[in-house]
């Protein structure tokens, strides 16, 4: 808390002036100061000053300055004012309820010694301390005055606890004494409590201890009990004065005491449980403070000082604005102050226990406070200012609030409803009801005030949606449950809470009554109901007319109206009732009669002659006869006997208005003999215990009387009784009488058996009469009394019998005690029973331990679970076998999960096998931690990883995203808690789990939400990412881009390098172009620099701008950059215009010379620069120069006087001749030179060409110089005459071999021979070779130019060896030109890899098949496995189709993976896909007839493929039997056959087709059971496993359990859906059974193995079914039954069918045979 201050009420004056007290009233309306003149000055609550009054002294005579004023306070009604003065009284002034009333003395208490302290904590009671040490109290309401207690110390200061019921003295010695006039239970000891080091003048009491200082400069805190708990030591304080007084806030929370020139502030710290110090207030020259006084809500304070003044603070610890309607105040943790801003109302909310206020909300139409605790709950109403606060522990704040009953909030929160009464701190009543809407509950609180009640406090709610349950929440107990037939919409009670209406989905209204528990349907197609407020009449509406019920309690009496329209409400206000009807666009008020609804109020109120008066201005009708009879009843039970005379006169009932008449006329003469109103007259009791038919009280009234007429009316009585068939009043007058025989026979007549057995066993010698005993028990048993029945022949002693009798009669504590004695083991049987039957009477509770007590252990758990008996559940639980108990471990840890009670929980799940569930209680529950290590215990990382980011995805959701992030982080997925704040833009955080989880990913996540939040248009968080990227020319370019250019410029100076800002003030000036350019550019001083700029980038419009207007000298140089950039771009004709301007013509000129643009280099030249005329003239000679136009070169260069260049050229390209005659023309004395030169290059050169090499060559020939004339020959290089070349290395070897000797001639060779085989001559290289007789030399020449032929020749002919290595030369090139049809000639194997890795498939098993079986089958069983990888496994199949199927173990794989194919793929369930199953089916009859020769085959290889064959078999034939309408039962038999082999056939696609074929033959049994199979496994491929399947449908049946789980479902989503349908429409069909019909085995009637004897039979070839007898057997081991095959046979024939043929074919090939038929297939 921290003080501000507000303003000065009082300035202080020059001198010492001292306020000596202050007071708040209670009601904080008015503020009282004692000046130091002994004026009291009042203020109002704003500050502003509105009244004042001067004290007397005790006695006029001593003068107004002969006391001082020491104490004051206000009364807590908040209109008086009490004074202590130091003149020995205390003075109590009426100060009125009015500003400026009269001041007056009230009450006067004369004292021995000086008040020193005064206090007023309750009403008519004044406490106050006095010099001598005493602490008095003063009762203003008799006028007197007491000591408390006394002490020997003067009383320096007096203190009150926050509730006002205990004070605290501190005394001169230091002493503190406490006192209580009520502890209020706390326990805590009266008197000295302890002892301070000096006069504790600044004491407090606050809530939770008691702080004191004084003059040492130490604040103390002192516990409950005195200890010293807490001190702060200032006395090193050199700028810390005395403590002088204190006050303690209000709510106790906090403490202000005064010195000099500053209020220290202490606050309560719950947390902690001690005191912190606040921000001292400090305010220099405000000098001693010397009063203290708080505002009792808590939101001022004032202090006065030594010198007068009085200062106003502000205490609150925060201000909020609540939807700008409601200012919250909070000035201390536990109190707040609400004001409406619109009307200036407040309301102090409060904390009773001190429990700080965590939040505070104005619901329901901005009328109710809602504010949490950590221990309570706050509600309140603020238009009538009542508060309450409740105990409530907290829920998360998932309360939901109902405001709809003015009285009463309605809480519901986790399936309780709790209802909190405005103004009362206990909840008033607390119910288990999951149905929350307001119009499925009513409440009831005083809401009409009935006779003889003080209290009515009524509920009505839904137990569950068809019963409802009424409470009496003042008794806290349940007054009636009303049981319905159908779904309840809506429910109110009357407003005296005895009469409940309902309405139910059929729309019809009920009315109950409470008292007499009956139902009543009292309209229907009721579609609006309301009870008129103040009454019980009640409105509604069925179709077009409007029902009234004036008097409800003869529901049949309705009043009804025709409507146009529909009732939208009902409004009752000055006298008049209307009911509000919407007819299309207008609503029409009905009004009702008003007289008749008074009437039921004059009712309820007991105003009886009100009501009569009122029933006298109405005639006659259904509806006022009800009304006179209600009245006649009522008048009579409370004895207004005229009023009842009058209603029955009215009724037409002459017979009991004339008794009444008389009786009245008795009671008038008894009134006026003896006073009162005569009708406790005994003839007046008499007469009306006669009319009531009671004569037995009127007989009673007058034997009190002794009446002479007595034994008269006895007679008359008795023969009335049996003329009227009262047997029972006739026997109870024998009874009296003596007469007990014939009082038992008027008993039995009456059929009252019980009351004649009670009289029977009350007399023994009735009991030895065996006839009236078994007359008395015959009867009571007849009328099912056997109770009764049992304790009469118990009595006389047939206990046999009357144990029969107490269990009939559910008596089971009589019969287990009289089982005890007689038949002891019959107790646990009775106990059982007893059990049994107070379970039926949901007796939970009670049959528990009846259970134990009969050994039923499950019984008496699930009894203990149903009473809520937690821990004695889990007592019998323990001693249970854990597989019983695991269920109802779950149940139990639910219940205690659902306290919060997890420890527990956590132990019964894990008991109960369910520690998933635990981890979901801890994880809903936001336990992560424990969560986390449950779930390591019990499941895989893997596991537990799935389980937090599901949950931390819910959470997500939800937004609650700390704990989302913690569970991300808790299994090591920061990633994922990164990606959700990304998601919801929480940015801050993102960047908070980047950095510290992926460093190296910051700078790029800080640019990647700046450009996400720069596309969102938020710029300054873009620059903070961008610069924390340290990218800030992005953030440059994001401020261009939105034109904020001082942004740039500011972000660029910061953060960019030395020119960075430059550059950007350039940009910016090139956006604004103009005057406004320059005047930017110049106040930065940056124009030149961004006129150079501009021109080095290219951007001369602007320099051209800038120059211009503000620096002309610089144009030249731009024209130049200008004129460069232009000759760059190639705009030639521009750029000599720019050179021109610029001054610089020579560069033009330069610039055509350079493009050979030779006109205009010379119009330029002479137009502009003469001087550079001569420069284009060489320039065009060095051109004619390349291009060999030498005559023109020459020309041009004597035209710009340049011979020596002529000369240059012509040397450069070799002709010395020309170069000679221009150097003897133009430059004769250079002849010489050059004449020298040339001869030197031509001593250089002169052999060196192919020319001169040839002729030099031929010269040594000639010379006979051979070895030379082969190394000129050798030397001729000429690329382009490859013919002289070739003439040339042909001489040189044939000179070789002719005259050089065999080395020299050998080296020679192989240095031709190489190069005549790279020339492509390979035979003229082979010659050479084998001149030498270097053979392989000569084949390797051959076989580098593929004269294979000639390699082949020379091999033979000169080294036979070498065939083989030519042979392997050649394969190898064939192979490597894929030359196949070649090589196969050579070497077939390599040709049959070759066309196999090419993929000619074809070509490849063509010359396999030419080869070998073997050889064959391995290239079929390469290209089986390649179309199989390739996904044409049919193709693959065809193939085997083709060339049969060996039995090699090598290729098993290929087979089975063939019918795995088929069987998997979609759309082989109909007629269409028999040629693929028949295809498949010849393979494997192929494949076993192969493996059945073969000795290698295995016998479980053999099974297999055996098995497959008949798969297919069967498929086949189904295929073949859908082909035909009159097999389609054939075709249903063969599919529901197949699911015996679903361990090779997919599960789930297998019974998906039995089912539908059984459901298209209409078996719904079969289909029904097998398609609820296929679901189950359609579930299980969905989970991932079969755990969850059950088997009880297939017990007893050859269909596997164990069956591979499918990898994918095999039935697409919509028919899965279709069939999910149709499952649930047949499991609500009750003549469909879940079983598999039998046959005559009494076993499934498709299984081969018979259930009993274990037996098994021979499938039927073309059902699939057993043969069970009239057969025909096709071989051993393969039967048909004779009928099917008969039918199969038949319908082939009738339709000739192709493929019926081929599958009786296919029979006769598998089986060898077939039996006899006498017609063929043509």
């Amino acid at each position: 808390m921290q003080l501000r201050h507000v303003r000065t009420l009082l300035a202080p004056q020059d001198g010492t002036a001292r306020v000596t007290c202050m007071a708040w009233s209670a009601s904080s309306a008015r503020f009282a100061v004692c000046t130091a003149e002994r004026v009291v000055l009042l203020y109002d609550e704003q500050g502003e000053r509105r009244d004042k009054f001067s004290t007397k002294p005790a006695d006029a005579k001593y003068g107004r300055k002969s006391y001082v004023v020491k104490g004051m306070a206000f009364s807590p009604d908040s209109t008086k004012l009490a004074i202590g003065q130091t003149d020995n009284v205390v003075y109590v002034y009426r100060i009125g309820e009015e500003w400026g009333d009269k001041k007056v003395i009230c009450n006067k208490f004369i004292q021995t010694s000086a008040v020193t302290c005064l206090l007023w904590p309750a009403e008519n009671i004044i406490v106050f301390g006095l010099a001598e040490g005493k602490v008095r109290l003063a009762n203003t309401k008799n006028n007197k005055s007491s000591t408390i207690y006394g002490t020997d110390s003067y009383v320096v200061s007096l203190t009150s606890n926050v509730s006002g019921r205990g004070i605290l003295s501190g005394h001169a010695d230091g002493t503190i004494v406490r006192f209580f006039f009520d502890d209020e239970g706390s326990g805590e000891s009266q008197g000295k409590l302890a002892v301070h080091p000096c006069p504790p003048y600044a004491l407090a009491w606050a809530s939770s201890s008691i702080v004191a200082a004084g003059c040492d400069k130490k604040i103390v805190a002192y516990g409950r009990e005195g200890s010293v708990i807490q001190t702060f030591d200032y006395s090193r304080d050199s700028s810390e004065k005395e403590f002088t007084t204190a006050a303690t806030s209000p709510s106790g929370q906090s403490i202000v005491l005064g010195s000099y020139d500053r209020l220290r502030v202490l606050n309560w710290s719950p947390r902690r449980s001690a005191w912190e110090e606040g921000k001292p207030k400090e305010i220099a020259h405000l000098y001693t403070i010397t009063a203290l006084a708080w505002k009792r809500d808590g939101s001022r304070i004032c202090a006065g000082t030594l010198c007068g003044g009085v200062e106003q603070f502000d205490c609150c610890l925060r201000k909020t604005i609540y939807k700008n309607k409601f200012e919250m105040t909070y000035v201390g943790p536990s109190q707040v102050i609400v004001k409406n801003l619109s009307t200036g109302t407040r309301v102090v909310l409060k904390s009773q226990y001190g429990y700080e206020i965590d939040e505070v909300k104005i619901l329901g139409k901005d009328r109710y406070l809602v504010a949490y605790t950590s221990d309570t709950l706050l509600l309140g109403d603020v238009s009538s200012n009542k508060l309450s606060e409740v105990a409530w522990q907290g829920s998360g704040g998932n309360e939901k609030f109902f405001f709809d009953n003015e009285n009463v909030c309605m809480i519901f929160n986790a399936g309780e409803l709790t209802l909190v009464e405005y103004g009362s701190n206990d909840i008033l009543g607390s119910v288990r009801t999951e149905f929350v809407n307001p119009h499925l509950v009513s409440v009831r609180i005083n809401e009409r005030q009935q006779r003889g009640v003080d209290e009515n406090k009524r509920l009505a709610y839904l137990v569950d949606i068809k019963t409802i349950a009424t409470v009496d929440l003042v008794g806290g107990y349940n007054t009636g449950t009303i049981s319905h037939d159908s779904k309840i919409d809506w429910l109110e009670l009357n407003e005296t809470g005895h009469k409940l209406l309902f309405r139910d989905k059929k729309m019809r209204l009920q009315l109950y009554d409470i008292e007499s528990s009956t139902k009543t349907t009292i309209l229907n197609y009721c579609s609006y109901v309301q009870w008129v407020p103040g009454s019980d009449v009640v409105v509604a509406q069925n179709r077009n007319s409007l029902c009234i019920w004036y008097n409800i309690d003869a529901p049949e009496r309705v009043t009804m109206f025709p409507l146009k329209g529909d009732i939208v409400g009902l409004e009752r206000n000055d006298g008049k009732t209307e009911v509000i009807v919407s007819e299309g666009v207008n609503t029409v008020p009905y009004t009702l009669d008003e007289g008749l609804i008074e009437f039921g109020t004059a009712i309820d109120d007991g105003d009886y002659h009100r009501a009569a008066a009122f029933l006298e201005t109405l005639e006659m009708s259904t509806e006022t006869e009800a009304m006179w009879k209600t009245l006649s009843r009522l008048a009579l039970e409370a004895r207004q006997l005229h009023i009842a005379e009058r209603c029955f006169a009215a009724l037409g009932n002459m017979a009991k208005a004339r008794f009444l008449h008389e009786t009245n006329v008795i009671a008038d003469q008894a009134a006026q003999e003896h006073g009162g109103d005569g009708t406790d007259h005994y003839l007046v009791r008499a007469r009306l215990a006669m009319l009531d038919k009671n004569y037995k009280l009127a007989e009673m009234i007058f034997l009190e009387q002794g009446h002479p007429m007595l034994e008269k009316l006895r007679r008359g009585y008795y023969q009335w009784l049996l003329d009227t068939q009262q047997e029972e009043k006739a026997g109870e007058v024998q009874e009296g009488q003596g007469d007990y025989l014939a009082a038992i026979s008027l008993y039995l007549r009456a059929g009252l058996p019980a009351k004649a057995a009670r009289l029977a066993m009350s007399r023994d010698e009735l009991l030895t009469n065996e006839d009236v005993i078994d007359r008395i028990s015959s009867a009571l048993i007849r009328g099912e009394l056997y109770e009764q029945a049992g304790d009469l022949l118990e009595k006389v002693g047939n206990t046999r019998k009357a144990l029969e009798c107490y269990g009939k009669g559910s008596a089971f504590l009589k019969a287990v005690e009289l089982a005890r004695l007689a038949f002891p083991a019959e107790v646990v049987k009775l106990e059982e029973a007893w059990g049994d039957h107070l379970v039926q009477q949901k007796q939970l509770d009670a049959a528990i331990n009846h259970y134990i007590e009969a050994r039923c252990s499950i019984k008496a758990l699930e009894a203990a679970l149903g009473a809520r008996q937690w821990k004695k559940a889990i007592y019998i639980l323990d001693l249970q076998d854990r597989q019983t108990a695991a269920k109802y471990y779950l149940k139990i840890a639910q219940h205690y999960a659902a306290l919060q009670e997890y420890q527990v929980a956590e132990e019964l799940y894990i008991k109960g096998g369910q520690t998933k569930d635990a981890i979901d209680m801890y994880t809903q529950a936001g336990l992560w931690e424990q969560a986390h290590k449950l779930a390591l215990k019990c499941m895989s990382q893997e596991e537990v990883t799935v389980l937090y980011i599901t949950q931390a995805q819910e959470m997500e959701r939800q937004g609650k995203y700390k704990e989302a992030e913690r569970l991300y982080i808790t299994v090591n997925e920061p990633d994922l808690a990164i990606t959700m704040y990304k998601k919801c833009k929480m940015y801050d955080e993102m960047v908070c789990l980047v950095s510290k989880y992926h460093k190296d990913l910051l700078g790029d996540t800080h640019l990647h939400l700046g450009k996400e939040l720069e596309a969102e248009g938020r710029l300054q968080e873009a620059e903070y990412h961008y610069l924390e990227a340290k990218d800030w020319k992005t953030t440059v370019n994001m401020y261009r881009m939105n034109d904020m250019w001082e942004e740039a410029y500011r972000v660029a100076k910061a953060y960019g390098g030395a020119n960075s800002h430059k550059h950007v003030a350039y940009l910016w000036a090139k956006s604004l172009g103009g005057e406004a350019a320059v005047k930017l550019l110049s106040k930065f001083g940056l124009l030149e620099m961004a006129i150079d700029h501009a021109t080095d980038s290219g951007v001369f419009e602007f320099a051209f701008e800038l120059a211009r207007l503000s620096m002309k000298q610089k144009m030249p140089d731009i024209h130049l950059k200008y004129a460069m950039f232009l000759e760059d771009e190639g705009k030639f004709e521009e750029a000599e215009g720019e050179f021109i301007k610029a001054g610089k013509p020579k560069e033009a000129v330069l610039m055509f010379v350079h493009n050979q643009n030779w006109d205009a280099a010379q119009r330029v030249a002479e137009a502009h620069d003469p001087d550079s005329v001569a420069d284009v003239l060489v320039g065009q000679a060095q051109f004619a120069f390349e291009q060999r136009e030498f005559q023109k070169a020459e020309a041009f260069l004597l035209r710009a006087q340049r011979p020596e260049l002529a000369i240059k050229y012509y040397k450069e390209a070799g002709m010395w001749s020309e170069a000679l005659r221009i150097c003897k023309e133009y430059l004769p004395g250079r002849l010489a030179e050059l004449q020298e030169e040339c001869g030197r290059e031509a001593g250089k050169k002169g052999s060196s060409g192919p020319e001169g090499l040839l002729e030099q060559a031929r010269e040594w020939e000639q010379a006979g110089e051979h070895a030379r004339a082969v190394d000129c020959y050798l030397k001729v290089r000429d690329p382009s005459n490859s013919v002289l070349v070739e003439k040339c290395l042909l001489k040189a070897a044939e000179l070789a071999v002719k005259f050089l000797d065999q080395s020299q001639s050998m080296e020679v060779t192989r240095t031709v021979a190489p190069q005549l085989v790279a020339m492509k001559k390979y035979s003229l290289a082979a010659e050479l070779y084998l001149n030498l007789d270097l053979v392989r030399e000569a084949i390797d020449a051959l076989i580098e130019g593929e004269e294979w032929s000639k390699a082949k020749h020379t091999a033979k002919e000169f080294d036979p060896r070498s065939e083989e290595y030519v042979d392997q030369r050649y394969k190898e090139y064939l192979k490597k030109q894929g030359k196949v049809d070649s090589l196969v000639g050579i070497d077939v194997m390599a040709a049959l890899d070759i066309y196999a890795k090419q993929g000619q498939w074809e070509k490849c098993l063509e010359v396999a098949a030419k080869q070998s079986y073997q050889v064959l089958h391995k290239y079929v069983a390469l290209y089986a496995t390649h179309l199989i990888c390739e996904g044409c496994w049919d193709r693959a199949l065809h193939l085997y189709s083709q060339h049969g199927a060996p039995a090699n173990p090598q290729n098993f794989n290929i087979y089975k993976r063939l019918f795995v194919e088929m069987v998997n793929a979609r759309g082989r369930n109909c007629a269409e896909a028999y040629a693929g199953w028949a295809e498949l089916r010849d393979v494997l009859l192929a494949l076993c007839e192969n493996l059945a020769k073969s000795s290698e085959a295995e016998p479980a290889a053999q099974e297999e493929f055996e098995r497959m064959l008949l798969i297919c078999h069967y498929c086949a034939a189904r295929a073949a039997a859908q082909g035909l309408p009159q097999l389609d039962t054939m075709a249903a038999q063969l599919s529901i056959s197949l699911l015996r082999h679903t361990d090779l056939l997919p599960a789930d696609k297998a019974f998906y087709e039995a089912g539908m074929a059984a459901k298209a033959v209409s078996w719904e049994n079969m289909a029904f059971v097998f398609l609820n199979r296929f679901l189950d496994l359609s579930d299980a491929i969905e989970e991932g496993n079969l755990d969850s399947l059950d088997h009880s449908d297939f017990q007893q049946t050859d269909i596997p359990f164990e069956v591979p789980l499918p990898a994918q479902q095999h039935v697409p989503e919509e028919q899965r859906e279709e069939v999910r349908d149709w499952v649930l429409t047949v499991s609500m069909d009750q003549r469909l059974q879940q079983v598999l019909p039998q046959d005559e085995r009494g076993t499934y009637e498709a299984s081969l193995v018979a259930a009993g004897t274990g037996a098994a039979s021979l499938p039927c070839l073309l059902t699939g079914y057993p043969v069970l007898g009239n057969k025909i057997e096709l071989r051993p081991g393969r039967e048909v039954k004779k009928d099917a095959w008969y039918k199969f046979v038949m319908a082939v024939k009738t339709s000739h069918s192709p493929a019926g043929q081929d599958v009786i074919e296919f029979l006769r090939r598998w089986c060898g045979g077939l039996p006899s038929t006498s017609f063929s297939f043509q």
